[in-house]
């Protein structure tokens, strides 16, 4: 961003924090037990009006699950090449609160809600600034290359659920979320 004199004035890729920003990378980080992923809004997502077409947002969420993982140390290829099994969205629901539009910044905020031993549920909220534009919920399951049903390997669900333990999901309100 820049001041009216055209100085720069901080990472436009950030989210506040009390008195500072925080630039995030890319693929996100992982702050108070949610992973927080940029994405920028680009012509090719919108609509006629410059509004965001409700699609792109299941788009968002997949990028940001997918960098979540990169940050637990699992790459989808490599979970595919190592178990023979991948995720698979079983279940979809989103609820849009207000629209994005043309060149907004917007962050993916991912809670891991619960692993079980085939599935895991998750929470993908995307807000511009601090206000939320639209609350994912997910179940994703784990199918096997032959499309049947596949655990979720060990590794990854002892990691999840260390990880839940120590950042419990709890809903405020539809839409709203705080890892404890």
């Amino acid at each position: 961003m820049r001041d009216s004199q055209g100085t720069a004035t901080g990472s436009d890729t950030s989210i506040q924090d009390g008195m500072a920003a925080h630039p995030l990378p890319s693929s996100g980080i992982m702050r108070d037990g949610a992973h927080l992923y940029p994405v920028r809004v680009y012509y090719e997502c919108t609509d006629a009006g410059g509004i965001v077409y409700h699609a792109d947002y299941l788009r968002y969420a997949e990028r940001a699950r997918t960098e979540m993982m990169r940050l637990f140390g699992l790459r989808h290829r490599d979970l595919r090449a190592a178990s023979g099994v991948g995720f698979a969205v079983h279940q979809c629901e989103a609820t849009f609160h207000r629209p994005a539009h043309l060149d907004d910044l917007l962050v993916v905020r991912t809670h891991v809600i619960e692993v079980g031993g085939a599935t895991m549920r998750v929470a993908q909220d995307m807000f511009r600034d601090d206000t939320l534009l639209v609350a994912v919920r997910l179940r994703l399951a784990m199918v096997t290359d032959q499309g049947r049903p596949g655990r979720v390997p060990a590794t990854l669900r002892e990691a999840l659920r260390a990880h839940l333990d120590a950042h419990p999901f709890i809903e405020t309100a539809p839409g709203t979320a705080t890892g404890a």
